[in-house]
């Protein structure tokens, strides 16, 4: 009889834990839920401005359901930058950035937090690598030319850079400045 208290022991504390549950617990891949943490990732995505609190509470629910969804890391890391949390935005968007290896947003997302960290030479590095893997991102191309220009390093891809910002950004004032540095440098 005493040898089944152990065994029994050993059963209930099996059963008490339940995978999946905690915030970042994620079930094994077979029983991941990807489609309802796309679907819980959206839903925070389209609340996020109004109500942050929620949308958080949204992406860890999404991570719950599949812990190496990438855009909830990422979306959660914005969150954090928001609030000055740099500490654990970067860890999300280094997340992110792992599991979307083609994707820029967590790159220049995560040299975003490094910028606002004074980490300029590991914030133009990050964009930089942002470039490597998706050419030509705009967001990549202002973050670097206008990292480049505060901190008054020199570098001979500033001209184009700023040449890409003023002929392609949709955004006005992101133009009048790229055309404004242009016509400085002339």
């Amino acid at each position: 009889m005493r040898a089944s208290v152990p065994v029994l022991l050993l059963a209930l504390l099996g059963a008490c834990k339940s995978p999946g549950t905690g915030p970042y617990g994620s079930p094994p891949a077979a029983k991941r839920q990807t489609a309802e943490a796309e679907r819980l990732t959206q839903e925070a995505a389209a609340i996020v401005d109004a109500d942050p609190e929620s949308a958080q509470k949204l992406l860890r629910e999404a991570l719950g359901h599949d812990l190496f969804f990438g855009p909830a890391h990422n979306n959660l890391g914005v969150i954090h930058l928001k609030r000055g949390e740099l500490y654990e935005a970067a860890g999300e968007f280094e997340w992110a950035r792992k599991l979307m290896p083609g994707h820029p947003d967590p790159r220049v997302n995560l040299a975003l937090t490094l910028e606002r960290a004074g980490q300029s030479q590991e914030a133009l590095t990050t964009y930089s690598a942002a470039l490597e893997v998706y050419p030509e991102y705009l967001p990549a191309i202002q973050g670097l030319a206008s990292l480049t220009l505060r901190t008054g390093r020199r570098d001979d891809r500033l001209h184009g850079w700023l040449e890409a910002i003023a002929m392609r950004c949709k955004d006005a004032t992101w133009r009048k400045w790229a055309a404004r540095h242009l016509a400085l440098r002339r």
